[in-house]
């Protein structure tokens, strides 16, 4: 009996690793053909430079759209079409003006700012009061706030390793900060940029308006003006700030995610979709924040088609639109999902821009996480085996209360937040083999995923 047990152990680790050996093949295959002849840091390059301003709404956006749809077309993807989406359209205007003067000398001092989306318009002057939190806003009294201007001047950690960590631990006085100062009697709004370096870019981003608030005037200030402007402050009883911003919001208009798919060979019912978002912020060209990420996904699955590799479930790349300011694309995919029936088995999103990948993040539970941790190993050779715990992106988000595992690609983060949602995010600013990287990378896990999914979910 010990002998039969030694034979089907021994069987057992042979059939074991001729599979991680066949899944180790072909993905080195799939990044040998990304590596000599990748097509996604051209598609990026079109994209960035043809429809960089691709603010939600706007006449861009519609055009990148078109793009979008032709590009899918011409790979002969079994399925490419247009999701219709109601979006807000939401219109910077003219280019934003900014200065404060210097106590009694009344000197003028030029600043970089920029409106946040979603501000409305307006000449604003007052007398500027500096905080770090709500906390510290809420403690001073109404008398003291009433007609001035609040500066919300907390930084981002700069002792977080994930930067997105430190983000996240300053990102919420750009969105509430609007309706924190309102409540308090404030004429206007300024919002250090969510931006770990020091330097003259603002960084724009979405902001929030309440209906129970009056509505003031919001803007970011660039991380060195705000260091300027608070030292100015110290030295100064009291400062006066000036800016002028010229946006509005138009009614909603219609637009579209694109979506296309290569069909499922055993369980086309099942469906893996990866994509990221098509819109960008109007400072630059959103080439890192999301351009990347749509070029890497559309990639995958031309690297699917171009390999023949015919996946067991139905493959699909989306590109969303409107994740910058509304979410309304990832909310539609998810709510068609629900009303034509379709089953969503994994999701994957690339939102953290093209730098060099390190690995993938997933939100799981139980077995099934324990199970995609373990397959770390096959992506050593690429330097891409830091599978963890964590979560997908905000539009694929609306998927997971149908059981959808959720996971993104998790490139390096340290450089990021110099370019997000500023003018610096540009197509120059990509390097073409981090991009490529990442484009296999996700080819890569595709293809295992698809391979091994029942017995990742614990199916027999």
């Amino acid at each position: 009996m010990k002998v039969l047990y030694s034979i089907i152990f021994l069987f057992f680790c042979y059939t074991v690793n001729a599979q991680v050996n066949s899944d180790s093949i072909l993905i080195k295959k799939i990044f040998d053909e990304e590596l000599s002849n990748g097509q996604c840091y051209e598609n990026l390059r079109y994209l960035c430079k043809g429809f960089g301003k691709r603010l939600t709404g706007s006449p861009i956006a519609a055009g990148a759209v078109e793009w979008s749809y032709h590009k899918m077309r011409s790979y002969g993807f079994d399925t490419v079409y247009k999701q219709d989406v109601m979006v807000p359209h939401w219109v910077r205007g003219a280019t934003e003006k900014a200065h404060y003067e210097l106590g009694k000398s009344m000197k003028i001092i030029p600043v970089s700012i920029c409106a946040l989306g979603g501000s409305i318009g307006g000449e604003i002057k007052g007398e500027v009061i500096e905080v770090k939190s709500f906390e510290e806003l809420r403690a001073l009294k109404k008398e003291n706030v009433k007609g001035k201007i609040v500066f919300f001047n907390r930084p981002m950690d700069d002792t977080k390793i994930n930067t997105f960590g430190a983000y996240g631990g300053a990102v919420n006085q750009r969105g509430r900060g609007a309706i924190e100062a309102g409540y308090m009697g404030a004429v206007g709004v300024i919002v250090r940029s969510m931006s770990v370096g020091i330097n003259p870019y603002p960084h724009t981003g979405a902001m929030r308006y309440s209906d129970t608030v009056s509505k003031i005037p919001a803007c970011a200030i660039s991380t060195l003006d705000a260091e300027k402007l608070s030292d100015d402050l110290k030295k100064n009883t009291r400062l006066f700030f000036q800016y002028s911003l010229y946006s509005h919001t138009l009614p909603d208009t219609l637009s579209h995610n694109v979506i296309c798919e290569i069909q499922g060979s055993e369980h086309p019912e099942e469906i893996m979709v990866m994509g990221g978002h098509l819109d960008a912020w109007d400072l630059g060209e959103g080439a890192h924040d999301d351009g990347a990420g749509l070029v890497q996904c559309l990639e995958a699955l031309r690297l699917f088609k171009q390999m023949g590799i015919r996946p067991k479930h139905t493959i699909r790349c989306v590109f969303f639109m409107n994740e910058e300011n509304g979410l309304k694309g990832g909310l539609k995919y998810a709510e068609m999902a629900r009303l034509n029936n379709e089953k969503h088995v994994l999701a994957l999103e690339s939102d953290e821009g093209g730098f060099t990948p390190r690995g993938f993040s997933f939100d799981a539970t139980g077995d099934t996480l324990a199970r995609l941790l373990g397959y770390n190993k096959t992506f050593h050779p690429y330097y891409m085996d830091d599978f963890h715990m964590g979560g997908g992106g905000s539009d694929i988000g609306p998927l997971k209360e149908q059981g959808c595992v959720l996971m993104d690609l998790s490139p390096d983060t340290q450089r990021y937040f110099d370019f997000h949602h500023a003018a610096t995010d540009v197509f120059e600013g990509v390097n073409k083999r981090e991009l490529l990287m990442g484009a296999a990378g996700i080819a890569g896990i595709m293809y295992l995923l698809d391979t091994h999914w029942e017995e990742i979910c614990g199916k027999q």
